[in-house]
């Protein structure tokens, strides 16, 4: 009982803090149809700023870090961000009215990870005074890249089977088209089918890994995180981190949840026309994935010696989705996947539930077990 309570009042404690009071405020504003906008390159600022500066935090710590310790929960990652997408193709996928492509494409988003949740998080935590290892900002491609190339490989595994199961039944179609027309000399061109559908489109097709590494990499999230660690590992970037950095942090943190608030109300609309599965597993997967790495990050914990906020961060991730460097790697990796979908189901729903609950949740959870 005295595990439950203290649980309990942590999370009630986490919903009143700041940082989701503007989350709240967002959508708020948005739906009672305020004209209230922030330009689009203002929120990419932010969004870098705050990723160089947890990078900054990570790659000074990773200087003096042990990276054995490492080892366990960037495995941990990679696991992770695998079997969310795995678990959406077996799940979301075999939903009424749920076309594949796009609940892979769904869980991709989902499997990958959302900076700027991340980043809210990290600010909870030392707000909290939870400590944690800073180099787990480094845990971040661990999942983000292995999530976004599982989903791209799942469907194109998928589209090559469809295409295979095409290019049989036109070849039935074809022999039996040459059957009917032999007595006439009739003979397809070896690059057409019979009925007009070239051969080369319906061959397989080999997925090729490094193009979606090397997208995922190049996205603008991942860039500034892996820019931020690089500078706070090869350089001594205490006096800038101090005096600018640092101090920006919490007000940016909070200007960047109240867009969120706002996107998460406009994309309701594109979530509605799609089926509403896209709605109850945008609710309900945060929490899994999330309880899901916090069970893995807890088996760090006993072994390694890993934070309990460093397993918060790790679950945290988890139950986040993608909200920069995801959408366009699956548009391009996944273009028969329609955006309203995973986009809609992330923002509009995946991830309010990933900060207004999910954090607080995980968070309670580290506090009643240092409690215990």
């Amino acid at each position: 009982m005295d595990f439950l309570s203290d649980f309990l009042m942590s999370f009630l404690a986490q919903l009143q803090s700041p940082t989701l009071g503007f989350l709240i405020g967002g959508m708020v504003a948005a739906s009672v149809g305020s004209r209230l906008a922030i330009p689009d390159p203002v929120y990419k600022f932010i969004v870098f700023m705050l990723l160089i500066k947890v990078g900054l935090t990570g790659g000074q710590e990773i200087r003096d870090a042990n990276l054995v310790q490492m080892l366990l929960p960037a495995v941990f990652a990679i696991i992770v961000g695998i079997l969310i997408v795995l678990i959406g193709r077996y799940t979301l996928c075999r939903l009424p009215n749920v076309k594949t492509e796009d609940g892979i494409a769904t869980a991709g988003l989902f499997g990958a990870v959302s900076g700027s949740t991340f980043a809210a998080a990290l600010t909870l935590l030392e707000v909290q005074k939870i400590p944690y290892e800073a180099w787990s900002a480094a845990l971040y491609p661990f999942m983000d890249i292995p999530a976004l190339v599982t989903a791209i490989v799942l469907a194109s595994v998928y589209n090559s089977k469809q295409r295979d199961t095409a290019h049989e039944y036109l070849s039935k179609q074809e022999s039996l088209s040459k059957q009917r027309v032999t007595a006439g000399g009739y003979s397809s061109d070896q690059g057409i089918t019979a009925h007009g559908y070239p051969k080369s489109d319906l061959a397989d097709r080999r997925v090729k890994i490094w193009p979606i590494v090397k997208e995922s990499l190049q996205g603008s999230a991942l860039s500034a995180l892996l820019l931020g660690i690089a500078l706070g590992l090869l350089t001594k970037p205490e006096s800038v981190y101090e005096s600018f950095y640092e101090p920006l942090f919490r007000g940016l943190l909070s200007v960047l949840m109240l867009i969120m608030g706002m996107e998460a109300t406009a994309r309701l609309g594109e979530l509605r026309k799609v089926a509403q599965w896209f709605a109850v597993y945008a609710l309900v997967a945060p929490l899994l994935h999330g309880l899901i790495a916090f069970g893995l990050g807890w088996i760090a914990h006993v072994t390694t010696g890993f934070s309990l906020g460093g397993v918060v961060v790790l679950a945290v991730m988890a139950a986040s989705s993608s909200d920069i460097s995801g959408p366009p790697t699956l548009r391009a990796g996944i273009p028969s996947a329609n955006p309203s979908a995973y986009i809609g189901a992330s923002t509009a729903v995946g991830t309010p539930v990933a900060i207004a609950l999910g954090i607080p949740l995980y968070i309670g959870l580290a506090q009643a077990l240092m409690g215990s």
